[in-house]
């Protein structure tokens, strides 16, 4: 991952070759700040590539129970590495402590960091839950990440409405569909 600062200019002169490329006009007034905007928008959807997962995660509280924590509907959103379309979504996090938990808010904040990268869903899913493995190091966790890809909804297939779903386990939740099940009926929950 790389750690070093946004270049605003580079992409300012990308986003002057796509325009072009594709036959507009860049002095066209609509367009002559494009380039700036676009930039300054890269700046906060693609801030994971600057954030750390794990500073999130080291805010901690001591508890006396290792019962399941679960978060739910955290939305967010992120790019399709392949075509730079956006994907979004809603993912459901669920970890069993090892005499530790973490943040509420830690939970989402984690999500976003891996979200606002150029990402597939499959490795977004894997990423947050490596992170609270390594990190928080519970007894395990299992993420569930639900998405719609603009890759395919409006282009290509032009499917709307499209959702892809991915799993990932961990620890005490790999081949335990006990805990599985009781992660799945807690999502039904409303």
């Amino acid at each position: 991952m790389n750690k070093n600062k946004m270049d605003k200019e580079k992409i300012e002169q990308g986003v002057r070759l796509i325009l072009e490329g594709i036959g507009e006009d860049i002095n066209r007034e609509g367009l002559l700040e494009t380039p700036d905007r676009i930039a300054r928008m890269y700046k906060e959807l693609a801030a994971g590539y600057t954030d750390d997962a794990a500073k999130h995660l080291k805010k901690r509280f001591h508890v006396d129970n290792n019962d399941m924590v679960l978060e739910k509907d955290i939305h967010f959103y992120s790019f399709c590495e392949h075509h730079m379309l956006p994907f979004y979504g809603t993912a459901a996090i669920a970890y069993i402590p090892n005499g530790e938990v973490v943040g509420l808010s830690k939970m989402a904040r984690t999500v976003e960091v891996f979200a606002k990268r150029f990402q597939l869903q499959e490795r977004l899913t894997a990423q947050v839950a490596d992170a609270f493995m390594e990190e928080l190091n519970p007894q395990g966790v299992m993420v569930l990440i639900e998405a719609e890809h603009m890759c395919m909804t409006m282009r290509g297939i032009k499917k709307p409405g499209t959702k892809t779903v991915t799993v990932v386990t961990r620890g005490v939740f790999d081949d335990n569909e006990s805990l599985q099940n009781t992660f799945y009926r807690m999502l039904e929950r409303r």
